[in-house]
């Protein structure tokens, strides 16, 4: 699948418009457009990331990062998913940095996600959903998530969050209404973040192949 995460994050590429402050997100796909956004870092302002991860391979490219509270609102958002749906709703966390994401996702005029066909779903829940809990919620959390979905709850043990917070991973779902689920778990009290991008989904999809799918 390597190279039809390349190709999908080739292709994101003609969304980078000169001037731009580009939000950059997480994961294997994303760093194929990391690499690629090296080639015309001359036509951009700067990067905001989502990530350690991605802000150590972008400094690696002499790319600049910035601080979001000192950027205001992004034109793009380019990022990955773990799992997406016909509706570009998505399941994103498998990388621990959902929070971030959906920080810059909220501040981004476009969000176009970059997936493999393997990411396809119909219905969003074979991916395990992440969810991002305060660590003295964390049990409190699972059960609460294990009354309210039936789905089963588990602590991904040894993970920190970039900001300090631990990770339950919510297996055997299927997510029939991510938006109400996203809104729902959102309101229990120690969840910093939920892994559904359903109430702000992507606005393009691009499945990577030979051309690239856009949707």
């Amino acid at each position: 699948m390597s190279e039809a995460k390349r190709l999908a994050a080739e292709k994101a590429l003609e969304y980078v418009e000169d001037g731009m402050i580009v939000g950059v997100g997480t994961g294997s796909t994303v760093a194929y457009f990391i690499d690629g956004l090296a080639r015309i870092k001359h036509r951009i302002k700067g990067t905001v990331s989502s990530s350690e991860q991605s802000t150590a391979q972008l400094k690696s490219h002499g790319i600049e990062v910035m601080e979001l509270n000192h950027t205001g609102n992004l034109s793009l958002y380019v990022d990955g998913a773990d799992e997406c749906d016909g509706n570009k709703c998505l399941i994103k966390g498998g990388g621990a940095a959902l929070t971030r994401e959906k920080i810059i996702a909220e501040a981004s005029e476009r969000f176009v996600c970059i997936i493999d066909p393997s990411k396809q779903v119909p219905v969003l829940g074979r991916f395990p959903l992440p969810v991002e809990v305060i660590p003295m919620a964390r049990s409190l959390i699972a059960r609460r998530i294990l009354d309210m979905t039936g789905g089963q709850p588990a602590w991904r043990e040894g993970v920190v969050t970039d900001n300090g917070n631990v990770i339950l991973d919510i297996h055997h779902l299927q997510i029939t209404d991510p938006v109400k689920l996203e809104r729902e778990l959102n309101q229990l009290p120690g969840v910093v973040s939920v892994g559904l991008f359903a109430r702000r989904p992507a606005d393009v999809v691009i499945v990577g192949g030979e051309p690239p799918r856009v949707f």
